[in-house]
Parts: C-alpha cells; structure tokens; sequence
C-alpha cells in the first residue's frame, strides 16, 4: 500500500570467511539491505583496527593526494586480506612519499620559477622600458634596499613608512608596486605585505637590461621549465607504477567504505555471519543476487532481535518520492503510521501554483529545478511547483507579471478577491479532511477502529458540518450530532468512570474543534498570497511603464526579483501549512529510516582532501 510504510525484513546470511567480501560487495549492489551487527560470537571481523591505516592515509593524501593517477578501483578480497591489503597499500603510499620527495621538491621549485616567470613578463607588459633595476638601486650604498611586490587591490598597505618611496603599476587582475628605502623599512613592509600574502618579485640576475631582450628570455625561460617539469612528472608516474599507487588509493578507499559502511560482524575461523533488514517485498531477489554471484551461503528470514525496530521502507511512485523530504522534516513514518508523500505531492504543487501563478514565473522555475535537480536533488520540488505555477498563470492570464497578453482562462485576482479567498478556504477545507482521513486509517492499521467510530468520527461529523455551513446554514444540524456522537462514545469506552471519560472528551473536543477552525482559517493566506502576487506584479509593470526607454530592463529586473523573493516565501509558507496545518491531523513520525548499504565507492579521486 502506498500510503503505508513498510516494516524491513530481518535476515541472517551465513557465509564462509573466504566469500565475505564478494558477499557484502553483491548485497551493496542489491541496494535491498541494512547491515546490523547482532552478537552471536565473542569474535569480530577487527575493521576499527583499520581507523589507524586510514589515518595515516589521509595525512598523505592531504599532502600528496593531487600528484596521485586517479584511484583504480578494487574489488573485496577474500576476508583474510580485508585487513591486510589496505596496511599494505598504505606501506606502497609511505615508500612512494619517500622515494618521490626529491622530485616532488624539485617540482614546486619549478612551480614557484614558473609563476615568478608569469608575473614577470606581466611587469614587462605593464611597465615596458620603465622595468625597474633592483641591481641598481642595491648598488648605491648597503643601507639602501628596493622590492618588487606583485599583490592585489585589497592587499596594499594602507600606511607605508615615511621614508620608503614607491610607485605602484596597474595591470589588468594584478599590481605590482616598487618600493625604495632604507633596509629597516623595506623589511618593515615584507612584513605588513607578508601578512597580506603579497609576493615578493624576485627578478633574476640573467634579466636582459635591454627591454627589447626581455620577452625572448621569458620565452626561452618557459619553454626550459616547462621541459623540466615535464621530466620531473614523468619521473613521478614511473615511482607511482614502480609502487602501484593507483591500485593502493583503489584500496584504501574500499577499506574507508568498510569502516564506514560495515559493522563489526561476528566470525568464527571459517564462517562470517552477516546480519541486518531487508526491503525485498517477497525475500526473492536477495537470493537471486546471491545466485548470480555463485556464492555459498546460508541465508533466513526471521523474527528481529528483542529490543530491534525494523527500519521504515517507502514505496512510493517516482513522481512522489521527492515529497518524502516533507515528511522527513518531521521524521519517519512507522510501520503503522500513513505515509503522506504521495498525497502532498498533489497538494504542495496546487498550494505554490496558486500563490505563484504566472507562466512565465512558472516556466523558470520548472527549467531551474531540471537543470538542478542532480547537483541539488531538493530542487526537483521546483519542477512540479513550476508547472502548476504555469497552470495557473493561464487561469490568472499572467505573464512576465503582465495581463495583457494572454485571456484568463478563470478570473483575474485582484478583480475577484473574495473568489480567491474563497477557494483557498475551501482547499484548506480538503487538505484538513484528508489530514483527518489518513489519521482514521492509523487508527485501523493499530487495531483501534473502534475508538476511531466512538470518538474521533464524531469530530469529522461536526467539522465537517461546521464548514459546510459557510454555504449552506442547514449543514449545521452535523455538529450537535458530532457533539452527540463523540461524548456518547466517550462514555461506552470509559467503562465504570463514565462520568470522567465524558468530561474530558467533552473538552478535548471543543479544543481540538477550535483548533481545526483557527488550521482552516490559515489557509486564507494562499489566497492573500495569490492577490499578493498579483499585486505585486502591476506594481512591477507600472514602474517600469514609467521608466519610458527602460522598460524592459526595469520589467524583467522586477520579475527576477519576484522569482527570487516571492518565490522564496511562497515555498516557505506552502512548507509552512503542509508541516503545522496538514500533518499536525495525523503524523506521529514514530519509525527510523532505512539506510541501505551503499555499493563501494567507484571514485577516481582520493578520499581525503587534497591539493587542488
């Protein structure tokens, strides 16, 4: 049912010591489990010994991660090497560090010489023949010192010692200033450039004193460090073959995926017991993923551990499954609480389209969520908010904020308000009834339907009647007889204390009465949003009618700026009523989440952070 989480199954899979890795890498595949260890042996398969090896990987890869070839992934050895493979991928990675220092030193040499070589052919461009000479100005005395700082706008000192004289070239995304003075005064400002990370321009004793020579040499220059880095890489990539690195990155970061994602199983000298929930609906295909792998095992579906709460699984269609985020705000579903994705998925779009509706407003954020939707995956709620943002932009007959292009296929807001407000009241009026319907569901689900016909039927009844009197006073006869209903209910279930029972039913009932008529009234506001909108957007197109030449600059400033802001509250407030009008009727979000095990990670990069 779809309304209706399922609970995970418990299985226990036994498997020889030998098979443990392809076993856990075939159930990570299957994307049907949720390891949970569950003691039946004093032994433990030892992963937390790992944490060690994969500490001193990191500190290498932060400090050598971005001279590494990309990982090459490996597959799950044998439960003998589980432990033993990373120790030794680690060991390759320390002897490499080593081997390679050297060369990795000579390589930031050539780095820093390759920069230095940049900037100065930028000095060139930007001060031509007035190319400062340093050797010069050293030559007139040992108390006399001149520097060259290649900085930025935001890094020039903003007092500079009285005696040091300077002159400051602009270039196009760098400054370079020359500064003349006593020793004393120079090294003062290394100090406050320093602290700004200004960098110091050395310009080499080689530097051609004739202008005219200076691009050659840069050239020239290049053209050598470039050949010399080149060796220096190539020196890098035959230690990283001689030591196998790829494969030891590969290594290590499987063993991260196992410290990361495996618990600590229980093991005997030749068997592994693995254990935890299932979301296979019939138990079929985990045994059909095992077949295929040709594994030997032993594997049962069985009561849970004492104590144990099986795992909340969604089954909910494709389009609904990005609404599952709401509900997650507030929890997870049990087994015998309704899960609401699927009906908010059809009233979180009509709230947001009825309070944002324009087509073009609409179609932006449609395109937006698409484009986004992988780097953002909780922007995919834009795409059918969008949608139905253009629907009702062509009921409204709004584009780009205007109401002049198209006809309204159903009234135009501010022209109709009570319309509007009308019709958010009553939509209020369906979500509040469904709230109320799915919270008679959980109460059949945990085996209290007869409380529910008692009592919380008789609440139904008279709100029910209550707000069809809005239209007809007639339907007022529904709420003595929901009044009737639940206190005559309250006293069949209160047994010998009747009297009691009734009372606080009797209360209970006008508080949660007035409660649903103050959640209803709530409501008005997508309405007044709607109008808002509307408002919103003949104020945008009166400026910029009045801006003459600039309208369409002026026009699309303002719908960018009621996309971005309106938009935003829009999305808060239908959150809003979804989150305190609508699952405040029935959500309890008593269950956990299940987590299934992620397939091992298949990344080209390491683990750690590193050097860009």
């Amino acid at each position: 049912m779809i309304l209706r989480p399922a609970s995970a199954h418990w299985f226990e899979l036994l498997t020889s010591r030998e098979e443990l890795g392809p076993a856990l890498d075939c159930l990570a595949a299957t994307g049907l489990v949720q390891l949970q260890a569950y003691s039946r042996s004093e032994s433990r398969l030892g992963l937390p010994d790992l944490r060690n090896t994969l500490t001193e990987y990191e500190t290498l890869a932060r400090s050598y991660g971005h001279l590494w070839p990309p990982a090459r992934r490996q597959r799950l050895e044998p439960d003998d090497r589980l432990l033993e493979a990373p120790r030794e991928a680690c060991a390759r990675l320390q002897a490499w560090a080593a081997e390679a220092a050297p060369v990795i030193a000579e390589l930031e040499s050539l780095q820093r010489l390759r920069e230095e070589t940049n900037l100065i052919a930028r000095l060139h461009t930007c001060a031509g023949d007035q190319l400062p000479r340093l050797d010069r100005i050293a030559s007139a005395g040992p108390m006399l010192a001149g520097r060259i700082y290649a900085l930025q706008t935001s890094q020039q000192p903003h007092a500079m010692p009285p005696s040091v004289m300077t002159q400051l070239l602009r270039c196009e995304g760098q400054d370079f200033m020359l500064a003349v003075g006593p020793s004393a005064d120079i090294d003062e400002l290394d100090a406050s450039l320093g602290a700004r990370e200004a960098r110091i321009l050395t310009l080499p004793a080689e530097l051609p004193a004739d202008s005219a020579k200076i691009p050659a040499f840069i050239e020239t220059r290049s053209r050598s460090l470039k050949e010399r880095e080149r060796t220096a890489r190539a020196a890098l990539d035959q230690l990283g073959e001689k030591h196998r690195v790829a494969e030891a990155t590969g290594q290590l970061a499987l063993a991260a995926w196992l410290v990361a994602n495996v618990p600590e199983l229980p093991v005997t000298e030749h068997f592994a017991w693995i254990t935890g929930w299932c979301a296979d609906k019939d138990d079929t295909r985990l045994k059909a993923a095992l077949d295929q792998r040709d594994l030997h095992y032993l594997l049962r579906f069985t009561a849970a551990p004492e104590g144990e709460q099986a795992p909340s699984v969604l089954h909910n269609p494709a389009w609904a499954r990005p609404f599952e985020l709401f509900a997650g705000l507030m929890g997870v579903p049990a087994s015998r609480d309704a899960d609401p994705s699927v009906v908010v998925a059809l009233i979180a779009p009509v709230m947001f389209g009825f309070m944002f509706g324009d087509v073009a407003h609409g179609a932006i954020l449609a395109v937006a969520g698409l484009l986004l939707q992988k780097k953002f995956p909780a922007l995919r709620l834009l795409i059918p908010g969008g949608l139905f943002s253009v629907g009702f932009g062509f009921a409204f007959g709004s584009v780009l904020a205007r109401e002049d292009l198209i006809p309204a296929l159903w009234l135009r807001p501010l022209e109709e308000p009570l319309v509007v407000l009308g019709t958010a009241l009553g939509f209020g009026v369906v979500v509040i009834a469904m709230g109320l319907t799915l919270n008679a569901l959980q109460f059949f689900w945990r085996g209290e339907g007869k409380r529910w016909l008692a009592v919380e039927a008789g609440l139904m009844v008279a709100y029910l009647g209550l707000v069809g009197a809005a239209q007809d006073l007639r339907a007022l006869w529904a709420v003595p007889v929901g009044i009737a209903w639940t206190l005559l209910g309250a006293a069949m279930l209160g047994g010998t204390n009747r009297v009691n029972a009734t009372a606080h039913a009797a209360g209970e009932f006008v508080e949660r009465i007035l409660q649903l008529a103050v959640n209803t009234l709530s409501f008005v506001r997508v309405g007044a949003f709607a109008l808002a909108h509307a408002g919103l957007g003949i104020a945008v197109v009166g400026i910029a009618e009045a801006a003459g030449a600039g309208y369409w600059p002026v026009l699309l400033l303002g719908n960018a700026v009621i996309i971005v802001l309106e938009g935003l509250v829009v999305g808060i407030q239908t959150t809003r009523l979804v989150l305190f009008e609508f699952f405040i009727r029935f959500l309890t979000a008593g269950g956990c989440s299940f987590q299934p095990l992620p397939p091992p990670a298949q990344t080209s990069r390491p683990i750690s952070g590193s050097k860009p």
